[in-house]
């Protein structure tokens, strides 16, 4: 006879999702105390994922971009009272994150004179190569581009922000934002098909 394989600790039952939940009010509650340990609980549990988002925007200076992982977890900690439990706390944090990453963004981004109108077909991208490669092949192209195409298509991209709240977060125009946003297209296009025709 087979034996029976329990599957519990695979698909979490409804009392260890709670206990998770009440877990998390417990460790945020003893942060908002001041609680040195919980406050380093909660930045070794959340930190990881969020330097990773800090370095799609500062991907060449780690220096720089463990001051703003410091600085958003600031935040974290200095708002923590105003989570109120609705949605993702993962999400709550990324959007502090990529606030802070924005506010850097602002103050040192070089953004370069817009030399001409990118055009729809200059942008249009075959998706077949781009469905062969890899996430990190992507990812290292992505990173060649100029900051200023780097960042807004990464806020656009991967975040989901508009153009209106990116030009906000960045404090440019909206045109200049969507110039920027199809001249980084253009760019990847060019890259992509520099790669697929070696």
């Amino acid at each position: 006879m087979a034996k029976a394989i329990d599957v519990s600790s695979h698909f979490p039952t409804s009392e260890q999702h709670l206990s998770r939940h009440e877990e998390l009010r417990v460790l945020i509650r003893e942060c908002i105390a001041l609680s040195r340990l919980s406050q380093k609980r909660l930045y070794d549990i959340y930190s990881p994922a969020a330097y990773g988002i800090v370095r799609k925007y500062i991907h060449n200076n780690e220096q720089i971009a463990m001051e703003i992982l410091n600085d958003a977890f600031f935040k974290v900690f200095r708002d923590l009272h105003q989570y109120s439990f609705q949605g993702a706390f993962e999400g709550w944090i990324r959007r502090i994150v990529v606030h802070t990453v924005s506010d850097y963004l602002r103050k040192h981004m070089k953004t370069e004179r817009l030399t001409r109108e990118v055009q729809p077909e200059d942008a249009y991208v075959n998706s077949e190569p781009v469905a062969n490669m890899s996430h990190k092949e992507l990812l290292a192209i992505i990173e060649t581009l100029p900051d200023a195409q780097r960042n807004i298509f990464n806020l656009f991209v991967f975040e989901n922000y508009s153009h209106k709240e990116i030009a906000k977060m960045l404090g440019m125009k909206q045109n200049n934002c969507r110039w920027h946003l199809n001249d980084a297209r253009r760019r990847l296009k060019e890259k992509i098909n520099a790669l697929e025709n070696r």
